[in-house]
């Protein structure tokens, strides 16, 4: 029933998640939109906000959604505006969060992370997904399994970006939360009074339509 009648291709679903036809800038206005006017009130609301912005510091990102609704769900924040702030983590401000997160992870480690010196940060992404594929396949070839590639993600990328990333990400949302609350209480309220006055000039509208068919009678 809600299915698209004339479905996408698979490379132009991936190019739109990559670059929305309409620009990133466009989508940003789209979702701010949407998470101000969510039904519920402005704390709730900003609860997710926080959730979705702090789940984007997290190295997990196939699960960000999970992450976004089950911290959401554990501080009773409006669970769809967790999903749609997750938003704040998108092709354009990865590579940043990356960054601060990693380098935030070393520090506090104590080591060091040299992109440049056996293979780059993508390179470790794919060397870790090469090793759970072929370790996969040693199930039914029975060669040894070697996480060589995966330890080394691990250790270098995974870890480290994990533990990194929870000092920005808190500092990202909360302030993102101190941001929201007064942005959508002052916009609740100009809603509020907007309906309010069209329901008034609906009721004036048909109080002198009442006047006048009394006065036809």
């Amino acid at each position: 029933m809600f299915r698209r009648r004339d479905r996408r291709p698979v490379l132009r679903t991936i190019a739109d998640i990559l670059y929305p036809r309409g620009g990133w800038t466009r989508a940003f206005h789209y979702v701010k939109h949407r998470v101000r006017r969510l039904p519920d009130t402005p704390e709730r609301i900003a609860r997710g906000i926080w959730a979705g912005v702090f789940t984007t510091f997290t190295p997990f990102y196939t699960l960000h959604f999970l992450i976004a609704f089950l911290i959401a769900r554990a501080m009773r924040g409006n669970i769809l505006a967790a999903l749609m702030s997750t938003f704040f983590g998108n092709p354009l401000t990865y590579v940043p969060i990356a960054v601060v997160s990693l380098k935030t992870g070393h520090f506090l480690l104590g080591t060091e992370f040299e992109e440049g010196s056996h293979r780059s940060f993508a390179g470790k992404f794919a060397d870790a997904g090469q090793d759970l594929w072929e370790n996969f396949l040693t199930l039914f070839n029975g060669q040894q399994p070697d996480w060589h590639g995966l330890s080394v993600f691990y250790n270098d990328i995974f870890f480290p970006y994990m533990i990194g990333g929870l000092i920005p990400g808190i500092i990202a949302a909360t302030i993102a939360y101190y941001l929201s609350v007064p942005l959508i209480r002052a916009y609740q309220r100009r809603r509020k009074g907007m309906i309010r006055a069209k329901f008034e000039a609906i009721k004036k509208k048909a109080a002198v339509k009442t006047d006048l068919g009394r006065k036809a009678d």
